[in-house]
């Protein structure tokens, strides 16, 4: 038989002896003996209990125990008189020893609730008590006290019983209204309300019937097996309350026996006969006036916890779950009362590319990196308030001008360190963006618009300015301007050559970009695609220029034959490459134009891709399709050949910088010399931007280089000329 089963076991065991014994005779010699021994055998059941689940509050249940085996010697006392003496006594020894169980049973009770340390149903407990204790008097004390005249010795006795049960009864209540009660708990609820049920039943039938009680037998017996049930149960080790409960809150049943109860004083004034004598008004009475004032002192209780959890709740909206910083919410209602109060200075913090390192290492090591920072800036500036607003961004609301730049320069320092996360050793820079201003709107708003101009220009920090403002009016006008530029057909493609030496022919194209604005004209692609980037238009227009490139290629090639040039190559931003469908994109475009996918060359810089993740997935992508992947502006970006690892790579487009020099000695002839042997050494394919002069043709030739552009050969146009260049060198 498992442990888990055999408090089961042990019920069912009893409940079939229990209805068995009623087969035999009530005032007979076996039927007493089987009675005590069901007790007897329940008084050593708790004791095997203790020992099969070891709870730590063993001596409640050796209570148990005691109170049931001082009861069982109450039963043998009782038989003595009866079968050896032929005598029936009243009161009697035995009645001491009854009498005696029920402390031992409370004591015991009175440790588990102790072990619980969960004093809120208390209140509810005494009141429920109250309730049910003035029908006690009303319906059993008091007749007792009443009829039992025949000495103050036997009404104290017959009094003594049901008081003891008034007594286990608040005990009952108080365990029933306990939250977390566990099977054993219940299984003792329900033995104390038998052993109540019996002794009030017998006590009444006694009082107004000439019946001896056999029927409650039944109920008595039952008690003593369902506490042995309870220490046989294994949840009787289980002495807490459920984690995570509140702290006055009780279940509907609950509320409506509370409620009952509380109302049962005015109830028993329709009773009749109840409320007749002085003494039952009296009772009536007190216990109203009692009820009344446990019920202002729950009220008060829950009213101070509902203010608590009020506070709590308001702590938590106020406060970012992640670091434990005050979020937006704080943060907005500390400028406001700094405004009333003096200038604000506030200091707006942003990560720089932190993006990438949930996308690359996982939201968890993400999680570490803010954490870690979070820190870092609250050390940086102590006393500080210090808020995270949300994703990356962090505000501070500086004291004063003078120490604004003390600490600044200590975020700097402090964020310039590596973060160790997840097993990684990450670097997550910071731009910082400070203003003052008299309003705590404008105030944020400035210090975030001056982070974002130095995220821009890749300073640590920025002063916010009104060149600022009417830069970013700018732009947003700017942004605007270009939707409806898009739609009307006012962007146009040019093609610059890429030229293969030594015979000058013209072997490929790169597509570029032009806005002619029709009241301001040719606008530069360095105004407007900075701010396609940032809002967001860079994905529609480059999708566009992709598309205008394949077509056109395909027009030429449809044209001139092998006149034409082999292939186009397209500039691809970041924010395309972050797109999941990008190459799904590209691959529909080459389908609906009819270009072959090895005629198309995607240019990528290096800091697009970087960081990794779903910008070198796409280029995979796009490798898997047949497009070809430059490189462009190498050897300008800090891990330029860490990237040739990562990134499918075909082509190399040296940027200009190592080009404009490469005909004096020094370190970029020398550096050009390099690049194009990484690019032989890896089977790549190299092309010198930029290419001026002819002096550079014939450096760039002797020093490798077979694949030249820049205006020497031809500015970007509509309709290059794709005739030889004569400008050759000789083979």
């Amino acid at each position: 038989m498992r442990r888990e089963s055999v408090w089961f076991w042990w019920v069912a065991a009893g409940v079939a002896v229990i209805a068995g014994c009623y087969f035999l005779d009530a005032d007979g010699l076996a039927f007493n003996l089987v009675y005590n021994g069901i007790g007897l055998i329940s008084a050593l059941s708790i004791l095997v209990g203790v020992r099969l689940h070891r709870p730590r509050q063993a001596a409640a249940w050796y209570w148990f125990s005691a109170g049931q085996a001082t009861s069982v010697v109450g039963d043998l006392i009782w038989e003595y008189y009866r079968y050896g003496l032929d005598q029936e006594p009243y009161p009697s020894v035995a009645d001491a020893f009854y009498l005696a169980a029920y402390p031992m049973l409370a004591a015991g009770l009175w440790l588990l609730l102790r072990a619980r340390r969960d004093g809120s149903a208390v209140t509810p407990a005494v009141m429920s008590g109250i309730g049910l204790g003035l029908v006690f008097w009303i319906l059993v004390l008091h007749p007792i006290a009443a009829e039992s005249a025949t000495s103050a010795f036997t009404w104290f006795i017959s009094t003594a019983y049901p008081a003891a049960d008034a007594l286990l009864l608040t005990m009952l209540v108080r365990l029933g209204t306990m939250r977390g009660g566990s099977p054993s708990t219940w299984l003792l609820g329900l033995a104390t309300a038998l052993l109540l049920f019996a002794d009030c039943g017998y006590s009444v039938v006694s009082l107004h019937g000439d019946t001896d009680g056999w029927q409650f037998n039944a109920g008595w017996l039952l008690s003593y097996v369902l506490w042995a049930a309870a220490a046989l149960h294994p949840s009787m080790a289980v002495e807490k309350p459920r984690a995570g409960s509140a702290s006055d809150d009780l279940s509907r049943a609950q509320r409506i026996f509370l409620t009952a109860c509380t109302l049962l004083p005015p109830a028993m004034l329709f009773i009749p006969g109840a409320g007749d004598g002085m003494l039952d008004r009296i009772v009536i009475g007190v216990a109203s006036g009692a009820l009344f004032l446990l019920a202002a002192i729950r009220m008060t209780g829950l009213t101070r916890q509902v203010r608590v959890k009020a506070a709590e709740l308001r702590e938590i909206a106020m406060h970012d779950d992640l670091t434990g910083l005050p979020n937006r919410r704080h943060f907005e209602e500390s400028l406001a009362h700094r405004a009333r109060t003096g200038e604000l200075r506030v200091l707006f913090l942003g990560l720089d590319g932190f993006k990438n390192v949930n996308d690359e290492l996982g939201r968890p090591v993400g999680d570490q990196v803010l954490t870690e920072l979070a820190a870092r800036i609250v050390a940086a500036a102590p006393g500080t308030p210090v808020a995270r607003l949300g994703g990356d961004e962090f505000a501070l609301l500086l004291p004063d001008a003078e120490s604004a730049g003390h600490i600044t320069e200590r975020l700097v320092t402090a964020l310039a360190a590596p973060v160790e996360a997840g097993g990684h050793e990450l670097l997550v820079g910071a731009s910082i963006g400070l203003a003052e201003a008299g309003g705590p709107v404008e105030a944020l708003r400035r210090a975030e618009a001056a982070m974002h101009a130095a995220k821009e220009t890749g300073e640590p920090y920025r002063h916010w300015s009104p060149a600022l403002d009417e830069r970013a009016g700018e732009h947003a006008r700017l942004g605007a301007e270009m939707r409806a530029a898009l739609l009307a057909g006012d962007f146009r493609v040019v093609y610059q050559p890429i030229v293969a030496m030594p015979e000058g022919r013209v072997t490929a194209v790169e597509a570029l970009v032009r806005w002619q604005h029709p009241q301001r004209g040719l606008i530069s692609p360095a105004q407007f695609v900075p701010v396609a980037e940032r809002n967001g238009l860079i994905v529609d227009l480059g999708a566009w220029i992709l598309r205008t490139a394949c077509e056109q290629l395909v027009a030429w090639r449809a044209a001139l034959g092998p006149d034409a040039p082999d292939r186009v190559s397209v500039n691809v931003s970041a924010r395309q490459l972050a797109r999941p469908q990008f190459p799904a994109t590209v691959a529909d475009i080459l389908i609906s134009t009819g270009l072959p996918a090895r005629c198309l060359t995607v240019e990528v810089t290096e800091t697009a891709v970087f960081g990794g993740g779903q910008a070198v997935t796409a280029l995979h992508a796009l490798r898997a399709l047949g497009v070809r992947i430059a490189l462009d502006d190498f050897g300008t970006g800090h891990s330029s050949l860490g990237l040739l690892h990562t990134v499918p790579v075909d082509v190399l487009k040296v940027d200009k910088s190592f080009v404009d020099r490469v005909t004096e000695a020094g370190r970029h002839a020398v550096i050009a010399r390099a690049l194009i042997q990484v690019s032989d050494g890896l089977g790549l394919t190299a092309v010198a931007e930029g290419v001026e002069t002819r002096e550079q043709v014939e450096a760039l030739y002797a020093l490798g280089y077979r694949l030249l552009q820049g205006y020497h050969f031809g500015r970007p146009e509509a309709a290059p000329d794709f005739r030889p260049r004569v400008h050759a060198v000789e083979a």
